[in-house]
Formats: C-alpha cells, structure tokens, sequence
C-alpha cells in the first residue's frame, strides 16, 4: 500500500439498526445486544419521545436504562410540537456525542419514517400553516372521510400509502400539496432510490402473525391494567396533548372513551387492538420495501441478532441526489 493510500480516510463504519413491527420482541433482544456489547442504544420511536406517555408507548423502564444509555426518549411534553426534522436534529447529536466517547449506537424502534428521514435524507418542504391546517381538521371533523377522498384526487399516490383514519398524514400531505402546488408523493421518491446518506445495516425483528397478534393482545391487556387510562386522564387534566402525541395509539383511543364515544371498555380494548394491527401492517409494508433489510426471527436471540448484524447488506452511502 502506498503512503497516499495510509493516509486515505477511511469509510464510517455501518451503523447498526434494529427494527420491525410493534410487539414483534425487538426492543428486548437488542437490549440484550446493547448490554453485551456495551453500546447505547438510540431509540427510533416517535411516541416515547413524550415525557409522561409512559404505559401506552412501552417506553424503557428505568431498570432498562440502568442496564444500558437511552437517547432521545422524554424529550418534550406531550402538549408541544415535534416532528422528524427536530427529532433527525436530536438524532444528528446525540449519535456525535455517542460517538465522541468513543462508544457505539444501536438504534432501535418502529418508526419507518425517523428510519428513512434519517438514513436517506429528510424532504425539504414549506413550514406548517396552522390556518389551514385547522381549517383541514375542521373539514375532516364535519365529514369523515373527506380529506382522503381530496388527497386521492389531487395525489392519488400518496392517498394509496396514507390510511384513510390516518389524519396527522392527511393533513400534511394536503398543507403541502396547497402550499407548493405539488404532490407530496413527487418529492418523496429519493426513499424509492438506491443509496443512503448514512450507511447502515437494517435488521426487522418480526413474528408469524398469530404470534404477534396474540402479543398485541396481551400488550393491550397490560397496558390497561397498567393504568393507561388513569396515565391518558393526567396528561388531559395538566397540559393536554399536541396533535401528534394525541393521535398515539393506545391514548387516541383512551381519549375518547374518557370523552364517553365507547360504549364499555370491551370496545376501547377492541379498538386499540384494531388500531395495532393496521399500524404493524403500515410498519411491515414500510420495510417490505427496502431490499437491504435483514429480518429475523426473535427466536433466534441475542446471538443471532449479532449474526445477522454483522452480515446484513451493509447500504452504500451517497444515495442518487433529490430536491
């Protein structure tokens, strides 16, 4: 090798990510990994970035962060406003401070969305419009249903990837079709290109699903007798919940039943679980997608977690340009 080749930089290592469906195990197996290999973990999860939204968002439990560093959980109250570029930002530094130490990250969770924004890039678009983003949730409140039947007309290939009781989704893909005369769908084709910004190996953890429906079940169960009503009830009575953190599963569903639109707890246990399900069929569809992913059974454990780490389709860096 020559003297200009020692001196030539190398290439960052591939960060590690673990995620897949809600319920499918894998929050437990890499925590298991990160205590092996003393890494830290930073979580990939859209809701336990709330404080207080503890029961509803299987947040880490303090002994879980005894055992081994959480990063971006409990970053703001469930009133305020957050959204993927602040969390890409919060993402960006805590892995450099991670780094500094001259320690490693995993990160972990199911949010397809934080994965891609930060992986192959956040799409530029205009700031939110909260005039009209009120004047779209008032129309969706009269007449249920009406904002994905306008986003199916003006961007049919965004109405197809946003489920139609998707609201938060519907109202930004619409704020930016009026705010820029786009489609949405155009400006999000670089997550369909080849390439990523950070390089990465990408394991999914999932389950047959029989197996992650009885999870979901159990999950719902626990969480309610957990006390996520009462937990719902104090956000409501203190501060209240932002749009975003509102719309979380488990609290969605909480809130109404507290506002009398259940009939009994049967249908608000009954609703969370539907509401799980069509969010895990979201999140596998998502990572469906990406060819570089590597899915594994929980079955296989922390040692092939490791495995399939070390071996998985490590993604090139530089992906083609995007606006």
């Amino acid at each position: 090798m020559t003297e200009t080749d020692d001196r030539k930089p190398r290439e960052p290592e591939p960060l590690w990510v673990v995620t897949g469906p809600t319920a499918a195990g894998k929050s437990a197996l890499a925590l298991a990994l990160a205590e092996r290999l003393d890494l830290e973990i930073l979580s990939m999860d859209s809701m336990a970035l709330y404080r207080g939204m503890d029961i509803g968002t299987a947040k880490p439990t303090a002994a879980d962060r005894a055992r081994v560093p959480h990063h971006l959980v409990d970053l703001v109250e469930p009133h305020e406003s957050f959204d993927t570029a602040r969390w890409c930002e919060a993402a960006a530094q805590a892995l450099a401070e991670v780094t500094a130490r001259g320690r490693r990250a995993l990160f972990v969770g199911g949010t397809p969305l934080y994965l891609m924004a930060f992986f192959k890039g956040m799409v530029a678009g205009p700031a939110a419009d909260p005039a009209l983003r009120a004047e779209l949730e008032a129309r969706e409140t009269a007449a249920p249903g009406s904002l994905h039947a306008e986003l199916a007309r003006s961007d049919p290939a965004a109405a197809a990837r946003i489920h139609p009781k998707d609201r938060r989704r519907l109202v930004r893909a619409l704020e930016f079709h009026h705010l820029t005369g786009e489609p949405i769908s155009s400006r999000q084709d670089h997550f369909e290109a080849d390439g990523w910004q950070r390089p990465c190996r990408i394991v999914a953890v999932q389950r047959a699903r029989d197996d992650l429906h009885g999870r979901v079940r159990a999950r719902t169960e626990a969480m309610l007798d957990a006390g996520l009503l009462d937990e719902t009830a104090r956000i409501e009575a203190a501060s209240g919940f932002s749009r975003t953190a509102g719309s979380a599963i488990g609290y969605a569903e909480c809130r109404d039943f507290l506002r009398g639109r259940y009939k009994d707890r049967e249908e608000l246990r009954n609703r969370i679980r539907r509401s799980t399900h069509r969010l895990i069929r979201r999140q596998t569809t998502w990572l469906r997608r990406l060819a570089e992913v590597a899915w594994l059974d929980p079955a296989a454990g922390c040692d092939g977690l490791l495995r399939a780490l070390a071996t998985a389709d490590a993604t090139p860096g530089n992906p083609r340009s995007h606006r």
